[in-house]
């Protein structure tokens, strides 16, 4: 392929194991990281770039997991991470970074990367994310396999579009809620209609890039699902603000309680750094280690919400 990025491309699918694609200008590191995925027996490396700029869907349709460098020239990991999902790539990222801002990396999580590897690279750090990353693609691939199967007990199609998405948006949801530790907050409530709303944004072909307002969406909501009078639309949309800002504390500090516990945590390692800024979690971590009930720590409520939503599209 001409122009900056330099691409390599696999001739044929290996037996088995997964298909990478490496984005990194740095000789040396792509040479370690294909060394590594080599011994692993993971997969196989298929192809390369030495940036982001020149790199299309159509060099990666069989490719199962992307390893992106964070910082790259011409056009970084963030965005072209950003312009490969629009493009309609689903398949994994893993980002390759030497920074440790948090907030761009959490900024990066929300542009899909489903984890990240911290240079310089370690070996036993590689392997482990590569594991794990492997290991979750083949559950899903599993959970499909017996989805496929029970396609043959589903009733007829009539009958299956008499049921709702909103019910299996909601399912997914309550299970979220549970998995953070807040399936019986009040504002549980509250969060299923505002991604039942979301759901609905994209079924009309408007997917939400970015939240309204949250008052102005509270009251939407209030006005759409109780029908109130102005006054008293106001009066519940202010008790659902405060009900969903209770509920994504809360959540906030199960997650750091589980990270304190144990840092490994998956549902530690896989949600902190997605529905909120990993340096607050940290930050929270040391107050719960010193016993601090409150958080001096903001809330960003409308990152959690569309980061929860997010999360609800890859279950």
């Amino acid at each position: 392929m001409n122009g900056r990025g330099t691409i390599k491309k696999g001739e044929n699918r290996g037996m088995g194991g997964l298909r990478f694609f490496l984005i990194e200008d740095d000789p040396a590191v792509r040479k370690m990281l294909e060394k590594l995925i080599h011994e692993s027996g993971l997969g196989e490396v298929v192809g390369f770039a030495e940036d982001g700029f020149n790199v299309r869907t159509a060099d990666l349709l069989d490719v199962d997991v992307v390893l992106i460098d964070l910082l790259m020239p011409g056009r970084d990991g963030i965005q072209t991470i950003k312009a490969l999902r629009e493009e309609g790539f689903a398949g994994t990222f893993i980002m390759i970074s030497q920074v440790e801002n948090k907030e761009m990396i959490g900024h990066a999580y929300l542009q899909g990367i489903d984890t990240y590897i911290q240079k310089p690279i370690n070996r036993y750090e590689v392997l482990s994310v590569l594991k794990r990353v492997a290991d979750h693609m083949s559950a899903i691939r599993s959970l499909e396999s017996i989805r496929q199967v029970l396609k043959g007990f589903e009733p007829p199609s009539a009958a299956r579009e008499s049921i709702p998405n909103q019910a299996a948006i909601e399912q997914q949801a309550e299970q979220l809620l549970l998995l953070l530790g807040v399936a019986g907050e009040a504002g549980s409530a509250d969060v299923l209609l505002v991604m039942r709303w979301l759901a609905e944004q994209e079924a009309k072909g408007r997917p939400v890039r970015e939240l309204p307002p949250l008052k102005e969406l509270y009251a939407e909501l209030v006005r759409r699902e109780y029908g109130l009078s102005p006054a008293e639309t106001s009066k519940e949309a202010r008790a659902m603000e405060q009900r969903i800002r209770r509920l994504v504390l809360q959540a906030f500090s199960h997650l750091a309680s589980l990270g304190l516990t144990d840092y490994t945590n998956p549902t530690f390692e896989h949600f902190a750094p997605r529905l909120f800024d990993f340096a607050d979690i940290r930050r929270r971590m040391k107050e719960l280690e010193r016993g601090q009930n409150e958080t001096e720590c903001r809330m960003n409520v409308r990152k959690f919400l569309t980061a929860f939503f997010l999360e609800l599209k890859r279950i």
